[in-house]
């Protein structure tokens, strides 16, 4: 072989190289332009305003993004929020049963959390409406007005406690099993035996005492085990509302090592499927982009003690007034609340 055809073949194999790179190069490109407008899909659908009209597609193009590339943003202040697990389920007769209920404070200065969860039985007394279970209400907003649950629902629980809440996020429970599969299974201590069959909604809980890992699925038994019909211990609704919590600080600190839309696409199109929120998409957009750096580093459980008369359950008066302060206070509010708590909630002294 000649060296003019050496080196012909060498310019040959150099153009088949830089042509598979290039390729390579172009198929990187357009897979983060697809998470990307994944992402802004999924934040679109989740946002119950739908009012935005600026895309992540529109500010970043295809390019990877990360928190880093919004180091100019003002910080986020404080924020309240309602957080509403609901169960629509095939098998649960359509209704819209609020299992969960939390309000939520959130200081992305002191990188600080607490969270109350108000137990689905507490006796509600608004002047406005019926006294019923805590449970009740988003119902009943929803059965009134699809289009208006949650602004009226927020605005409910916001005026009845004397607390400001800026948003409202609903979510059901099925995005909590994709998204414990998608991040990866939680170590989790469970807290005694727990076994329950339901055939009509064919739930099938069978978990063992002790330390281990549990995929989504089980997850969600862990956080819905209530009563047993298979000789295993009941539990209360406080040690559950304990559990809800232990698995949302699990999930955050999992999220917390996310660190660019691309690895959220596949979270967030779950979450867009499951949860409605009436936070702004650009409030949305700036949160995900900016979740490693704002992330709580703390997450405080508030604990009120509670007591069961049939039907309700009364929560002791001291603890959900301390509670409720310390919702106002880690997002800057003066303790001071003028709501006379014996009036609108079920409390003992």
């Amino acid at each position: 072989m000649t060296g003019i055809q050496n080196k012909k073949r060498i310019r040959k194999v150099l153009m088949i190289a830089a042509a598979v790179i290039g390729f390579i190069i172009i198929g990187i490109g357009s897979y983060a332009g697809y998470l990307v407008y994944k992402a802004d899909d999924a934040i679109h659908r989740m946002s119950a305003n739908n009012n935005s009209h600026s895309t992540l597609i529109e500010a970043v193009g295809t390019k990877e993004v990360t928190a880093s590339s919004l180091e100019e943003k003002d910080p986020m202040g404080p924020l309240t929020f309602l957080l509403a697990g609901v169960d629509n389920r095939d098998g649960s007769g359509g209704a819209m049963n609020t299992d969960v209920l939390m309000l939520i404070s959130f200081n992305p200065q002191t990188r600080s959390s607490s969270i109350l969860s108000l137990p689905r039985d507490l006796l509600l007394k608004p002047k406005s409406l019926p006294s019923r279970k805590t449970n009740y209400y988003y119902a009943y907003f929803y059965n009134k007005d699809k289009a208006t649950v949650i602004p009226n629902t927020k605005q409910f629980f916001s005026d009845l406690l004397g607390l400001p809440i800026d948003h409202m996020v609903v979510m059901n429970f099925d995005v909590l099993r994709k998204v414990v599969d998608a991040l990866g299974d939680l170590e989790i201590d469970v807290d005694m035996d727990m076994k329950y069959k339901d055939t009509a909604d064919g739930t099938n809980i069978d978990l063992k005492k002790g330390l281990q890992k549990l995929n989504g699925q089980q997850v969600l038994d862990f956080v819905r085990y209530r009563k047993s019909n298979q000789g295993t211990r009941e539990s209360s609704d406080f040690a559950r509302n304990d559990r809800q919590q232990l698995v949302i600080k699990q999930i955050v600190d999992k999220l917390g090592t996310f660190n660019g839309i691309t690895q959220w696409g596949k979270i967030l199109e779950i979450i867009g499927d499951n949860v409605k929120t009436d936070v702004p998409e650009s409030e949305l957009r700036q949160w995900v982009l900016n979740f490693p750096k704002i992330k709580p580093n703390q997450i405080n459980s508030l604990q009120v003690e509670s007591q069961w008369l049939s039907p309700y359950v009364y929560a002791k008066k001291e603890d959900l007034t301390q509670a409720l302060t310390a919702l106002r206070a880690e997002i800057g509010l003066d303790p001071d609340n003028s709501i006379v708590l014996d009036d609108v909630v079920g409390v003992i002294k």
